[in-house]
């Protein structure tokens, strides 16, 4: 027992010098920060969804019976790294979704499809739609989703960053919904 002991407490002061040497290696190089990354947001006259039932239209009289789905985006979060070339950045973003059932829903499945637009101050230099389909349980009115993660690739150099673009996320609207959260705005 005697002679393991020493060889116990060598084993011990070596994994105590070796484990930080390991970790040092974690994280950027020396002197290397992290990139700057796009900000992240939610277009506010698209971020809640309102669908009837077929053939009311959006603001016209309908009342809470002819609500099909009520949507919400409540976050977006994303991180950002060096891309495989050094003039990228790599970006993956995820929507987080509330989603109600209507008491017009007719099953128990329905669409909110989401789209992410990327923008250079008031420019939109790409806008790409991603389905989000939402299956309620039996005595479930409302859920919480997140998206896939989205990856997108950003052109980046030394005197532009990712700093320089925002990403915006909403619900893809028809022109009617789209008037209606305008006009809900305004008040």
């Amino acid at each position: 027992m005697t002679a393991r002991l020493p060889t116990l407490a060598w084993t011990m002061r070596a994994a105590c010098v070796a484990v930080p040497l390991v970790l040092a290696g974690c994280g950027p190089a020396r002197n290397q920060f992290a990139p700057a990354c796009p900000r992240p947001a939610f277009l506010a006259e698209a971020a809640d969804l309102d669908r009837y039932r077929a053939g009311v239209a959006p603001g016209a009289g309908h009342d809470l019976t002819d609500l099909v789905l009520h949507g919400r985006i409540v976050a977006v979060t994303g991180s950002c790294k060096p891309g495989d070339k050094k003039d990228q950045l790599a970006v993956a973003l995820t929507a987080s979704v509330e989603l109600t059932r209507g008491p017009a829903m007719q099953g128990a499945e329905a669409d909110a499809p989401v789209f992410v637009l990327v923008a250079e101050g008031d420019t939109i230099l790409d806008k790409r739609i991603y389905p989000l389909r939402v299956a309620f349980p039996s005595n479930v009115d409302r859920m919480t989703l997140n998206s896939n993660e989205i990856d997108l690739i950003l052109p980046v150099r030394p005197e532009k960053s990712g700093a320089a673009y925002t990403i915006l996320v909403g619900f893809q609207l028809t022109p009617d919904e789209l008037a209606v959260n305008r006009q809900r705005a305004r008040r």
